[in-house]
């Protein structure tokens, strides 16, 4: 019996510590300890340094040495509890930590405002989304991940409480220091963030502090100018503005901040602020609450607490009041001596002295400064700014971006080749990265005017405009709605045109429209950070989709809670390695070998690319367009592609005539070509000619014999220096090539003489005899044919044949200065001789383009033929060329495509799956795709210029050894 009762003892005693640790969040597991510890330290303190743990001081950690040996001595006077650091730098605030830490007696509980991260309060440390942003966020695992990000930051930076998170239910539009802060309007959402952040941050070892208590959401006024008023009754308050922190509490909520209000219905005395009020602190927080943790009073020091005037008194009320933390007093040492002076007159406790002081002490013990270690300063600003957080801040905005109105689905946006786009930037800040990101997915204009009629006809050509409104990102304080002028501008282009607006400030800015009438898209971004700009782009352009829901009403157009989703189209997205399974560090050895090369002279630039899982991860550029050169390589910049031309222009076109019935693989010349019935070509399919696998000579140097036999010079009776019926034929700038002499390289390649025996050779001439069957079939160029059916559509603007006719000279990189044929710099014109004789227009060279365009067709044909909501080609198709059909006979070719080496030398890093495919081309370009690991690698440069020579970018294996770099970065 007596063994039953001493087990029953033991049981309800676990059971009460248990539930004691549950109700009070400062609790530590070793609760022996940490009572023995805190006792131990409150016996050792005088009266005034007891009292002295319950201030905390403002310190700004860019200030002058003057006002920092100031606080060391308040804090040596005093015996403070803790401070508060704002502004300034990471790597000064943890020096200043360090020497504020090595002279209290007892170290410093320390804190911060960082709501949505330290960059809130410091300079170059990393920011997240503000709460409004986040308060869009269907999935609160992402804010629970955001909560941890920050309390890691805090934690490594010595911070052990962080203000956060606001908890304010925001239902006014006009509140001037709330709005970006809150969560939102709606009591459910704000309390589901909430209490995922502060999760998040408490499992980090960093206390949280929900504020400002009761609810600070409903005022129009300045809390740091005045005392705002809340008017709402006490049952409102109940019902909406107490319900998170209710929620909170029971899940173990470890301090509040009591705001700074006057509230009629639950302080009967007038202009009294709450965080003074005993009925608020101690009657409502504190007993029908429930709550044991912290309470921490809003600044002492702001104004509108007039009948304290007295120095002192205030920080006396707020300690009688029943808060525990006294925040940035006016007057720290008279608010010391006037609190000890109420305890030796008996109006306050020890009772109540020993609940706050050793609740502070409990927090200290629980965050580790029993064992107080200073803060490690090497490599501080790189944990504070870790590729993980980059991670995280893409999934926020990618999740927060909301489309509120999409009428007849305009977003994302299909059929490209029906879209004439222009971009009008609205606001006073930049709007660069969302419109370099928006001309990465089709032709998009920029259009600027001082006057509305001039932009109204600027506008004409364009059935369809983009209008960012783009306010400053520095604080979630900035202005952040439409002047007069840009409603008006936006009602009369919308008047004409199709519009697309999106805001990159909070939905409130959307209160000010009278009408959306006109309007067939609306998208809120919320922020104008660089990433926020980038994923609307996206977002607009489907290659992610919109997840986004609104978290206050804005206006009588818009309710908390709108949101239409939308879906990817399967367009490539751009974001960073870690996203997509890749490790940047290692990525970036890439940039050593390209480097190189152009440092090595094997090309004087190069443009790079990689892309996983649909998104690009890597897009460089290296060099100038010259050796000798100024103009830098640039995004935009278009590089002749060589023979990547076969699988950009004329393979895309064949494969469609293959479903269309048209001609198949097993096809032969003769039913292609009429001429060939009689040709000893007659029998060879498309399938042998395009796997190089059909006797066919590997190319003809065609211009050869219209140069002057004794000057080598282009012959008068072949070339004249201005263009005529007769001679049309545009090889390069003032030279005109006979018209007629088409047919002449026809009939070369016709009667040429096959190779003696059957082996694996590469050749051109399949691609002059496929783009004559084609231009034959449709009765035009490949040109035309190519751009109406792929590059239009996919938005490969930057993509085309003879560029010059179309972009200036400074957008494109010259190939090679001529010595041979056209005696000039090859530039703007096709590089191959025997292209530049079919006007430009070769099957196998002669496209130009960037590296961006040339993925978009790479990750098509990756995607079995589909992109941006549509479908090019079929799987099966795209699988019927890309495949070896002659390996046995050690031929790696697919139908038009290269593909893996089948020994040990060929045209990858030999570290690549079998079912990659892509191709390379002779001026020094490379794409390849391999759908294993869903990758898509481009390399474009002009190693031929001024020279071709000898191709050391291809003997020192370059672009193979970057290959190999990008698999050594893959991590999953």
């Amino acid at each position: 019996m007596r063994h039953f009762v001493l087990s029953l003892l033991l049981f309800f005693t676990i059971i009460l510590s248990f539930s004691q640790n549950k109700s009070n969040p400062l609790l530590h597991e070793d609760v022996e300890a940490q009572k023995k510890w805190v006792d131990s330290i409150y016996n050792s303190l005088t009266l005034k340094e007891k009292i002295g743990q319950l201030f905390m001081i403002m310190i700004f950690t860019n200030q002058d040495k003057k006002a920092i040996d100031a606080n060391v001595k308040l804090i040596q006077d005093t015996k403070l509890g803790g401070v508060i650091y704002s502004l300034g730098g990471p790597v000064k605030q943890a020096k200043l930590n360090n020497l504020l830490q090595a002279t209290s007696k007892v170290p410093l509980l320390v804190g911060m405002d960082a709501e949505w991260g330290l960059g809130m309060r410091l300079d170059s440390t990393y920011s997240f989304p503000w709460n409004m942003t986040l308060g869009a966020i269907k999935d609160n695992d992402l804010i629970k991940q955001t909560g941890k990000h920050i309390g890691e930051h805090c934690k490594r930076l010595g911070v052990h409480f962080n203000f956060a998170p606001v908890t304010d239910i925001n239902t006014n539009p006009k509140n001037p220091i709330i709005g970006n802060r809150s969560f939102g309007e709606d009591r459910d959402n704000v309390t589901a963030k909430a209490s995922a952040f502060m999760e998040g941050m408490q499992n980090a070892g960093v206390l949280a502090t929900a504020k400002h208590f009761p609810g600070h959401g409903d005022t129009d006024q300045d809390s740091h100018k005045t005392l705002p008023t809340i008017s709402f009754s006490e049952k409102r308050i109940d019902s909406i503005e107490l319900y998170p922190y209710k929620k909170l509490i029971e899940k173990g909520l470890s301090s509040v901040m009591v705001a700074h209000l006057n509230i009629p219905s639950l302080e009967s005395r007038p202009g009294y602020p709450s965080s003074l009020s005993k009925h608020i602190v101690a009657d409502i927080l504190k007993e029908r609450l429930g709550f044991k943790g912290i309470i921490f009073t809003d600044a002492l020091n702001m104004k509108g607490a007039s009948d304290f005037s007295e120095s002192g008194e205030i920080d006396l009320a707020a300690f009688k009041a029943g808060n525990d933390g006294l925040l940035i007093s006016k007057d720290v040492s008279t608010g010391i001596s006037k609190i000890a002076e109420a305890y030796e007159k008996g109006d306050i406790t020890e009772e109540r002295l020993a609940h706050s002081v050793k609740k502070i002490l409990q927090a200290k013990y629980k965050v580790g400064l029993n064992n107080y270690k200073p803060i490690g300063l090497a490599n501080l600003a790189e944990d504070l700014n870790r590729i993980e957080d980059n991670v995280l801040y893409e999934d926020l905005i990618e999740n927060a971006i909301t489309v509120i109105k999409n009428k007849n689905d305009l977003l994302p946006i299909r059929n490209l080749e029906t879209k004439a786009m222009a971009y009008v930037k609205l606001g006073d800040d930049s709007g660069t990265a969302f419109f370099n990101e928006l001309k990465k997915y089709t032709k998009v204009h920029a259009i600027e005017a001082e006057k509305l009629d001039d932009l109204m006809n600027k506008l004409q050509p364009y059935n369809t405009v983009v209008i960012g409104l783009h306010r400053s990102n520095e604080t979630p304080w900035k202005a952040y709605k439409f002047t007069d002028k840009e409603l008006v501008w936006l009602y009369e282009i919308a008047r004409t045109h199709t519009v697309i607006l999106d805001v990159f400030v909070k939905p409130y800015a959307l209160s000010d429209l009278k009408t959306i009438e006109n309007i067939e898209s609306i998208v809120v971004s919320y922020q104008n950070s660089e990433i926020a700009q980038k994923k609307s782009a996206q977002i607009i352009f489907g290659a992610i989709a919109a997840k986004g829901t609104l978290p206050v009403s804005a206006g009588e157009f818009f309710k908390v809670g709108d949101g239409i989703n939308t879906f990817s189209l399967k367009r490539l997205g751009y974001t960073i390695p870690e996203r997509v399974g890749m490790n940047s560090v290692k990525l970036s050895r890439i940039d050593f070998i390209a480097q190189k090369a152009v440092d090595s002279m094997m090309t004087p630039g190069i443009q790079l690319l990689v892309a996983r899982h649909g998104n690009v991860i890597y897009n460089k550029n290296f060099g100038k367009h010259t050796y000798k050169g100024k103009e830098k390589v640039a995004f935009d910049d278009v590089y002749d592609v060589a023979s990547l031309t076969k699988i950009l222009a004329t393979l895309p076109v064949l494969m469609q005539m293959v479903e269309q019935g048209l001609v198949s693989l097993n096809s032969k010349l003769s039913e292609l070509l009429p001429e060939y019935k009689k040709s000893n070509k007659k029998d060879i399919t498309i399938k042998q000619m395009l796997s190089h696998y059909a006797r066919l000579r590997p190319w003809e140097p065609f211009y050869y014999k219209t140069l002057d036999s004794v000057t080598r010079q282009p012959s008068p009776k072949y070339y004249r220096t201005t263009k005529s019926d007769k001679f049309n034929i545009e090889v390069t700038k003032n030279l005109f090539l006979r018209t007629d002499y088409k047919d002449s390289i026809n009939s070369i390649i016709k009667d040429s003489e096959l190779l003696d025996r059957l082996r694996y050779r590469y050749s051109d001439f399949p691609y002059y005899i496929l783009k004559k069957f084609i231009e034959k079939h449709y009765d035009k160029g490949l040109d035309e044919i190519v751009q109406n059916h792929f590059y239009q559509p996919l938005g490969a603007n930057y993509t085309l044949y003879n560029p010059y006719h179309k972009i200036s000279n400074k957008k494109i990189v010259p190939t090679e200065v001529d010595d041979y044929f056209r005696y000039q710099k090859v530039h703007g014109y096709v590089h191959d001789m025997g292209a530049a004789m079919q006007n430009g227009v070769g099957g196998h060279a002669g496209v130009f383009s960037n590296a961006n365009d040339v993925a978009k067709i790479m990750q098509m044909y990756l995607q079995k033929g589909f992109y941006g909501g549509k479908r090019f080609l079929k799987p099966e198709t795209v699988d019927q060329f890309n495949t070896c059909y002659f390996c046995e006979n050690n031929n790696r070719r697919g139908v038009g495509f290269d593909k893996p080496q089948l020994g040990e030398e060929g045209p990858t890093c030999g570290c690549i799956s079998m079912t990659s495919f892509g191709h390379s081309g002779f001026t020094g370009t490379y794409a390849w795709a391999d759908p294993e690991e869903e990758i898509v690698y481009v390399f474009l440069a002009n190693r031929t210029y001024p020279r071709a020579g000898k191709n050391i970018l291809l003997k020192k294996n370059i672009r193979t050894d970057i290959q190999r770099l990008i698999y050594e970065a893959i991590e999953e």
